[in-house]
């Protein structure tokens, strides 16, 4: 076995940087098929117990995970961006801000080498000697394929002019219509960044009319 550190640390941001590093345009990519540890809820996450819950839940897994592997393997990980999928009868509320009608899955992404079972084994781990209720923890492979993102920076309360201008302006004078969740990668930790400050990539997957 390989001892650990004798290998480059994988960082999701830096191998798929274009996914990971939009301008403030919005831009057209192909989103190959990745792994994810996920968690659904619903309702609004600023004041949802259930969604401080699945995120402390999430990341205690993830950590777990990222430590388990690189002790078997050697293979180390920067545990990725809190992800968010966010879903809703009618795409409508993400613009009018609506968030107690919205569903969510909450997401780390995971290298190729970690494989369902590991995480399974993490998320056991982490019940036995935490306590904590892993038991939502599910893994999700996704394949969102043709995509619009772009970087938005500011409050996530300010993202609704930018989503009316994806959904009204943009997606239709190029004959596109919706293909998936809406999806939102967070950059920034706001416990430490202001949230005029905040770096959060919008990502909708989409299709050709």
């Amino acid at each position: 076995m390989d001892p650990a550190g004798s290998k480059p640390k994988y960082d999701v941001k830096k191998a798929e940087r274009e996914l990971y590093a939009p301008g403030r345009t919005f831009t057209l990519v192909e989103v190959p098929t990745q792994q994810f540890l996920a968690v659904d809820g619903h309702g609004n996450p600023n004041t949802s117990p259930e969604y401080a819950a699945a995120l402390e839940a999430l990341y205690s897994v993830g950590y777990t995970l990222k430590f388990s592997v690189r002790r078997r393997t050697g293979q180390d990980a920067v545990v990725g961006p809190l992800e968010g999928l966010w879903r809703a009868d009618n795409p409508e509320v993400f613009v009018q801000g609506n968030k107690d009608s919205w569903d969510w899955t909450m997401l780390i992404s995971q290298p190729e080498w970690i494989s369902q079972e590991m995480a399974a084994e993490a998320a056991a781990e982490v019940r036995v000697k935490k306590g904590l209720d892993t038991g939502k923890i599910r893994w999700l492979e996704l394949e969102e394929g043709l995509s619009v993102q772009v970087l938005h920076v500011g409050s996530y309360d300010d993202e609704a002019p930018v989503l009316a201008r994806l959904h009204h302006e943009f997606m239709p004078s190029n004959q596109l219509d919706f293909n998936g969740d809406h999806h939102e990668i967070y950059l920034s930790d706001p416990r430490r960044t202001a949230p005029e400050k905040l770096k959060t990539i919008l990502r909708q997957p989409v299709r050709r009319k």
